[in-house]
């Protein structure tokens, strides 16, 4: 049986996580714990215009629409970039920004520890 890769959170990431409502709390680990397995998520999305390799996990429940991008490409460990509620059909400029600066420190934190 192969290990399970670390989750390591980026930024405020872990926080907005426990923000969230406590059903979609728990589907968002749940889901994460399938990554983590080497398994998709239930509901997903590839969001490489984020960085190479982003995809977000997509929870819906009766308090709102929530989202977890991450990037798990790299052997070491599932990077969390962003947690956030989804306000409008499209995910904002911020929101994806926060997760591309996030991606950006991530491959230059790895490129200095080589």
């Amino acid at each position: 049986m192969n290990e399970e890769k670390e989750i390591r959170c980026v930024g405020s990431s872990y926080d907005d996580l426990l923000a969230f409502p406590r059903d979609s709390r728990k589907e968002a680990g749940f889901q994460l714990g399938k990554v983590q397995a080497g398994l998709d998520p239930a509901d997903w999305k590839p969001f490489d215009d984020v960085g190479a390799g982003t995809r977000e996990i997509r929870v819906r429940d009766a308090s709102g629409i929530y989202r977890v991008m991450y990037v798990a490409k790299f052997e070491e460990a599932i990077y969390v970039l962003h947690c956030f509620q989804k306000k409008a059909q499209t995910t904002s400029k911020l929101d994806k920004s926060i997760a591309g600066a996030r991606y950006r420190a991530v491959v230059n934190a790895r490129k200095g520890n080589k």
